[in-house]
């Protein structure tokens, strides 16, 4: 074996030290003087048109410096990851949370005051929490462009000649659920004006790309926005979306003067991007020996009222739809779909875990079929060397799986020493 610097070696993290001495500043730890309190008005219904909103009595609150609503964004007001669809703040209410208007105070108990005295005018609309209602002609719109956003493809061979011909066909529903990074650490920022330059300090996965989109929606070139990444207290997808930065970024540009803002727990829960729901309808055939021919897959994703990462969660569930087992037939579909539930985005795996759930189910009900334990039906379907995915890339190196496989049933086979291939 090769000797080397950092693999096989205990390394210590650049980070740890700072973290685990408590000398690490998290963005909520960040303090600048005489900085102003943001606090955010949020829809408390899903659908609606806002027709009016009036902070004639909220800016009678001692305290209160200024309140922003969408006629005071200076730039366009939309961002989004891949496509441009999410207001910082809305004249159209698409989902529960949803931002209305912008508060700055001097102290977080007026901004909160002042938020209660605000009198929004609301037309409500009917909310579509349900994808495939979503999906229907009539369905009311969620957006100009409608409530399907993109739709993906993967085929390969012919799957219905090789349903007439299976020897075995499972045919399984399977829904997952809407889930919550719930990192320790919620949203927060500060912001400060250096000269004609906007500077947001943010725990965030993403700087280039939040860069982009404040500037967009403040209507600045790019060289006069700065962001800084601060510590960040886990993200694992959820700080890939904008949360606080367009906000931070308008009340100190508009204002001249330092601000900051920090989540509590519920409102980022409500606000923030969660893990795709998925439908999804799979039929998987073999023959007698539990050999694979042919999966047919359908998925819907709620994305919910914003698309965020949504396109490309789908498409990774599309590719990744077979897991880790060559099909010589496959023919795979996943539509991302608008509703007015709270908005889906990244959360580690990307769609291959819901995926997988789906997949490996269907292998257990295969391998119970025919009368094989799933340890074995797994042996007889992994990729090998040479093997084709769904999307026809040939393997031909670092194909690892059945050695993984093997290795994690010795490892239980150690620690359950009674067990065995017909018990799994």
């Amino acid at each position: 074996m090769p000797e080397y610097s950092i693999i096989g070696k205990s390394v210590q993290r650049v980070d740890g030290p700072r973290k685990v001495s408590g000398q690490a500043q998290y963005a909520a730890d960040l303090n600048i003087p005489g900085a102003l309190c943001l606090k955010v008005l949020r829809s408390k219904v899903a659908h609606a048109l806002v027709k009016e909103i009036n902070v004639s009595e909220a800016l009678k609150v001692p305290g209160v410096v200024q309140i922003f609503t969408h006629a005071d964004i200076p730039g366009i007001n939309s961002y989004g990851i891949i496509i441009k669809d999410q207001p910082a703040l809305t004249n159209k209410v698409r989902f529960k949370g949803d931002a209305i208007a912008l508060v700055a105070a001097q102290d977080e108990a007026s901004a909160i005051i002042a938020l209660s005295l605000i009198e929004v005018t609301l037309e409500e609309l009917p909310p579509i929490y349900d994808v495939k209602a979503a999906m229907r002609e009539d369905a009311p719109a969620i957006h100009d462009r409608g409530n399907s956003i993109s739709a993906y493809r993967v085929k390969k061979g012919d799957v219905e000649s090789a349903l007439k011909q299976a020897e075995v066909i499972i045919t399984g529903s399977y829904t997952t659920q809407r889930i919550e990074h719930c990192y320790i650490e919620t949203e927060a920022g500060v912001a400060y004006m250096d000269n004609d330059l906007l500077v947001i300090k943010a725990g965030t996965q993403n700087p280039h790309y939040d860069r982009r989109d404040v500037a967009r929606v403040l209507g600045l070139p790019m060289n006069k926005v700065r962001i800084i990444q601060t510590t960040t207290g886990g993200g694992f997808g959820g700080k890939l979306d904008i949360s606080v930065q367009c906000f931070l970024g308008l009340a100190a540009l508009k204002l001249g003067r330092p601000v900051k803002i920090a989540y509590d727990r519920h409102e980022s829960f409500i606000s923030t991007g969660k893990r795709h729901p998925f439908y999804i309808d799979y039929t998987t055939a073999a023959d007698k020996e539990g050999k694979l021919s042919a999966v047919k897959v359908r998925i819907v994703g709620d994305t919910g009222a914003y698309a965020s990462y949504g396109p490309a969660t789908l498409l990774r569930a599309a590719v990744h739809a077979t897991g880790p087992y060559e099909v010589p037939n496959v023919d795979i579909e996943a539509s991302c779909v608008y509703t007015n539930n709270p908005f889906s985005g990244a959360m580690r795996g990307f769609g291959t875990p819901q995926m997988a759930f789906a997949c490996e189910s269907q292998m257990d009900l295969v391998a119970q079929a025919v009368n094989i334990s799933p340890v074995e039906m797994r042996r007889r379907n992994i990729f090998q060397k040479g093997a084709v995915t769904a999307t026809q890339q040939k393997l031909d190196a670092s194909i690892g799986i059945g050695k993984t496989l093997e290795a994690a049933w010795e490892k239980a086979l150690q620690v359950m020493p009674g067990l065995g291939d017909e018990n799994i």
